[in-house]
C-alpha cells in the first residue's frame, strides 16, 4: 500500500513510515525508556540516606541544594511522642542527652545510673526495639536499639552540606544539554502522532516547563529551601511527561494505520 502523502486532510504521522524506519525510532524509543529508568535509579541512589533515614525525602533533597541541619531519627522519634507511654521525666532525660555533645560518651553512663540512656532504653523500648522483635513480630518498627551499634545510627543530629557550585555546575552543564536536546526530539516525534492536540501540546509544554523549573530550581535553591518542592514537584512532572510522551510514540508506530 502506498503511503499517504502529507496533506490538510492527512498529516504525516509515524505510522507512514516503512517498517524498517518503525522499528529502528521503536528501538530508539526503548532506550530512552531504559535512560529514563536509570535516572530514577541514580536519583534514589544518589540522594538516599542523607539524613541517614532510608530512601529519599524532602530533606535528603534540601540538603543536596540548600543544605540543612538534619535531626537524629531517634531525636525526631522522642520530639514527636513516640512511645506514648514513656514518662516524661524519662522523656525529657533522653531528649537532652541527645541534644547534648556526650551522646557517646554518656551513653551508658555508670555515674548515670539507671537514668543512663542505655538503661532508659533497655527497659522502656526493648519490647518493640530489640533485634529479635525487629525481625520478627515486630517489623513495623523496623529500628533496633538494643546496642551502641544500633543506636548510634539513629542518635547524631548532622548538617547536610549542600553540593559545591563546581559539581553543580558541572551537572546543571550535562543535564541541560542532554536532556533539552533529548526533550526536543521526544517532542518532535510526539507531534507527529495521530493523538489529540491538547494532549500533543500539553505533554510537550508540561515537559518544558517542568525542566526549566527543575534545573532552575537547582540553583535557586541555594538561596531558599522553599525551592526544595518545586524541584521534587517539577522533577515528577517532567518524568511523567516523558514517560507518557514515548507510550505514545511508540503506540503510533505499531497502531493501524487510520483510514
Amino acid at each position: 500500500m502506498s503511503t499517504l502523502p502529507a496533506s490538510p486532510t492527512h498529516p504525516f504521522t509515524l505510522r507512514q513510515l516503512a517498517l524498517g524506519a518503525r522499528l529502528g525510532l521503536s528501538a530508539f524509543v526503548l532506550v530512552f525508556f531504559i535512560g529514563l529508568a536509570a535516572s530514577g535509579y541514580h536519583l534514589v541512589d544518589h540522594h538516599q540516606n542523607r539524613d541517614e533515614q532510608p530512601g529519599v525525602s524532602l530533606t535528603d533533597i534540601e540538603g543536596a541544594y540548600h543544605g540543612v541541619q538534619a535531626t537524629a531519627p531517634l531525636l525526631s522519634a522522642l520530639e514527636g511522642g513516640h512511645p506514648a507511654e514513656l514518662a516524661a521525666n524519662e522523656r525529657a532525660t533522653l531528649i537532652a542527652w541527645l541534644r547534648s555533645s556526650r551522646i557517646s560518651e554518656d551513653y551508658d553512663s555508670l555515674e548515670l545510673g539507671d537514668a543512663a540512656p542505655a538503661e532508659l532504653l533497655a527497659t522502656r523500648c526493648m519490647q518493640c526495639h530489640s533485634r529479635a522483635a525487629v525481625q520478627g513480630e515486630h517489623k513495623d518498627a523496623k529500628v533496633a536499639l538494643e546496642y551502641w551499634e544500633d543506636v548510634s545510627r539513629i542518635a547524631f543530629s548532622k548538617r547536610i552540606e549542600a553540593v559545591p557550585v563546581k559539581i553543580l555546575a558541572a551537572s546543571t552543564h550535562a543535564h541541560a544539554l542532554s536532556l533539552a536536546a533529548m526533550s526536543i526530539v521526544i517532542g518532535a516525534l510526539l507531534l507527529a502522532t495521530r493523538f489529540s492536540s491538547w494532549l500533543r501540546n500539553g505533554l510537550c509544554g508540561a515537559a518544558g516547563l517542568a525542566l526549566l523549573v527543575d534545573l532552575a530550581g537547582w540553583w535557586l535553591a541555594r538561596g531558599s529551601p522553599a525551592w526544595t518542592v518545586p524541584i521534587v514537584l517539577a522533577g515528577g512532572v517532567y518524568a511523567a511527561s516523558s514517560a507518557l510522551s514515548l507510550a505514545l510514540i511508540l503506540a503510533e508506530l505499531w497502531l493501524p494505520r487510520r483510514g
